[in-house]
């Protein structure tokens, strides 16, 4: 549990995580012990096609997940591995069964469908706009770094996907493997919820973008009329994003930046921030609506 800058009580929470009930190198236990050790309040174990349910393990509480993906290994061909998270029942679901039908099970069951590591799995747009029901998606993902493919970050596309009218909540996470010191406890949501919440009432959280995702800093955003303000943790850059392609004033750079503000232009549609410390790790903001 972690009280931010203002005062805010927040819960640290990865929902994203494998095993060895499918592919990870850590058993259930052991991996729930790595992550209370790291004084994370929250993990989602999402084992491929492995639903566990919500509870305790090692200490530390557990969230109902499981990962399920489809579409071979092309990513041509249309790759999709979606998080089911706070199912309140096992989600009835046969493999290859269309990404279409996962989204449903998992909405039919009262869990969130997260579009996992888009930009690892060559997600596009145009079929992002044609699978319905998606509820928040990985603008970073651990895994998909040097362990996987180099793209763990998927900025461009959840910026693309704004562009048309797609703002989705913005997950940081591990989707750990390995736990060889690349891919564990790195990335996660700061969640502004209170130790006691209920499964129901942190996926609501989520949904309402009631959480800022990071490595490290602390990232608030805020709008006052035609300006955006960010406050965060000690920054030596801070970053806006928006449906600009040429926007003055949009990064700040220096040493110990703790704010920055731009004005809005009279077209751009949306806007969400990023922060980076003096060690290169990075928060990330939701995107606000303009």
């Amino acid at each position: 549990m972690f009280t931010d800058m203002f005062g805010k009580t927040r819960l640290k929470i990865n929902l994203h995580l494998h095993t060895r009930n499918s592919d990870g190198r850590k058993s259930p236990e052991e991996a729930a012990a790595v992550y209370r050790a790291a004084g994370y309040d929250i993990l989602a174990i999402t084992d491929h096609w492995k639903y566990r349910e919500s509870g305790n393990l090692s200490g530390l509480r557990i969230l109902s997940g499981a990962e399920y993906n489809t579409g071979g290994a092309d990513g041509s061909k249309g790759v999709f591995h979606i998080l089911g998270l706070g199912c309140s029942s096992r989600p009835q679901l046969e493999k290859d069964c269309p990404a279409q039908a996962i989204v449903d099970e998992i909405h039919r069951t009262g869990g969130l469908a997260v579009l996992a590591h888009p930009c690892w799995s060559i997600n596009t747009v145009e079929q992002l706009q044609a699978l319905q029901g998606i509820d928040a998606t990985e603008i970073y993902n651990s895994v998909s770094d040097a362990g996987e493919s180099s793209r763990p970050y998927s900025g461009d596309f959840v910026d693309a996907a704004a562009c048309k009218g797609l703002l989705f909540p913005l997950i940081a996470d591990d989707d750990t493997h390995f736990y060889d010191g690349s891919d564990e406890t790195n990335a996660f949501i700061m969640l502004a919820a209170p130790p006691d919440a209920s499964d129901a009432e942190i996926l609501n959280a989520i949904c309402r973008k009631d959480f800022y995702a990071s490595q490290g800093p602390e990232i608030h955003l805020f709008r006052e009329g035609n300006r955006v303000i960010v406050r965060c943790s000690p920054a030596s850059r801070i970053s806006f994003f928006s449906n600009a392609v040429w926007a003055v004033g949009h990064c700040l750079r220096g040493d110990g930046l703790c704010e920055a503000s731009c004005e809005l232009q009279p077209f751009e549609t949306f806007i969400r921030a990023e922060v980076t410390d003096a060690e290169g790790k990075k928060a990330w903001s939701n995107t606000i609506k303009l």
